[in-house]
């Protein structure tokens, strides 16, 4: 259970559960669901395939939500009826990027987010493009050593130190950004967003 992230959706203190793709991770979801109800949060069971904050992103009160590998889009009409908040999908088409929080990080401030236009459909971009004209770019050298699999609190990042593109971008818009080097787990897909579930109780 080392890939929190994928493990539920936080919103005001309500909670939507997941469903894994692959069957090695099934148990997970129940596991992180028992604990939310125990500690007295609102839970929903997912209805369909749903990879949690790996996939559903909230960013300037939109919900982010990728598809093409992994989260099916019904989740995301369940993630609008169990949240309240506009829902927008997103496309993603370059399997290099399998979930949302590997092509798009929420920063908060002024860029609001960092992304790789790479990984997503022509239409996906130019939906990114009108919600988010500041957002930082990304590239692929950032993109292979998931740079963007990256935590925010609105001013300090922390990222894969091999992201060194990013990094300097960052700094261009005035963020603070802290490397660490998590290659031993980017070898299993994976980076600092991937281990974190942001509990939000507004």
């Amino acid at each position: 259970m080392v890939f929190a992230a994928n493990g539920a959706t936080v919103i005001d203190g309500t909670v939507l559960g997941v469903q894994f793709r692959h069957p090695e991770r099934a148990d997970e979801a129940p596991a992180y669901l028992d604990w939310f109800a125990a500690q007295g949060f609102d839970t929903h069971e997912a209805k369909c395939t749903n990879e949690g904050e790996g996939d559903l992103l909230l960013a300037d009160g939109y919900l982010l939500a990728g598809t093409g590998f992994r989260t099916e889009p019904a989740a995301h009409a369940q993630a609008q009826e169990v949240f309240g908040r506009p829902t927008i999908t997103l496309q993603l088409v370059d399997p290099r990027f399998y979930h949302l929080d590997t092509a798009l990080c929420v920063l908060g401030g002024p860029a609001g987010v960092a992304y790789l236009p790479e990984a997503f459909s022509p239409g996906s971009r130019a939906v990114l493009r009108r919600l988010f004209p500041d957002a930082v770019l990304a590239n692929l050298s950032d993109g292979a050593v998931l740079g963007l699999n990256a935590v925010s609190d609105g001013r300090t990042v922390v990222l894969p130190v091999q992201a060194e593109h990013l990094t300097a971008r960052l700094i261009e818009r005035g963020y603070r950004p802290v490397g660490v080097d998590v290659s031993e787990l980017r070898r299993a897909g994976g980076g600092p967003k991937c281990c974190t579930l942001e509990v939000r109780e507004l």
